[in-house]
């Protein structure tokens, strides 16, 4: 596998490197020693998965308030999404900046994100699953986000809404607090 650093600092994507031969491939989707080396996080105390039936479903943008703070590795397991996050940290040079990287069943890349940034996602295709790691234990108070189209962020995304919760869609305008 290979980890390649985002644009957005500490930010990767991880990059599978299959090993093909006559049943199929083999490859490597997390090495704790290669994520160590790098100053990455390496210990994921939950595993989750989300289900979403409609192209257009969007989920987000979430993140968990300090001091719960969370790392997450997410993959497409099945179909295919646009993850996005954007850079919440008040000290960071790409504060306020967002990314977008196609995740797919396919080229099975997984997106690192770090502490500090909102994450969420609009599916590509009907039938999409996500997957999960998760540096921190789900608390409920700390739970938070931001609108999906603040114009703070002027995210881009690829289609229409077709689905998203009453939650996502009353999260508030970023505001530097």
């Amino acid at each position: 596998m290979r980890i390649e650093q985002t644009d957005l600092p500490d930010a990767c994507l991880i990059v599978p490197e299959p090993v093909r031969d006559e049943r199929g491939f083999f490859a490597r989707t997390f090495c704790a020693r290669e994520l160590g080396e790098r100053g990455l996080e390496t210990n994921f105390v939950q595993h989750s998965i989300s289900a979403s039936v409609s192209r257009g479903t969007l989920r987000g943008m979430h993140f968990q308030s300090e001091p719960h703070g969370e790392v997450k590795i997410v993959s497409c397991l099945k179909g295919a999404i646009l993850d996005v996050i954007v850079d919440l940290r008040p000290g960071s040079r790409t504060f306020r900046k967002w990314r977008g990287f196609e995740l797919t069943r396919e080229n099975r890349h997984r997106l690192y994100i770090p502490k500090g940034f909102a994450h969420g996602f609009q599916t590509l295709t009907d039938d999409a699953e996500v997957g999960y790691l998760i540096s921190a234990f789900y608390e409920p108070a700390a739970a938070s986000g931001v609108r999906h189209d603040d114009p703070a962020f002027g995210i881009a995304w690829p289609l229409p809404v077709a689905a998203m919760s009453d939650k996502d869609r009353a999260w508030p305008d970023f505001t530097r607090a």
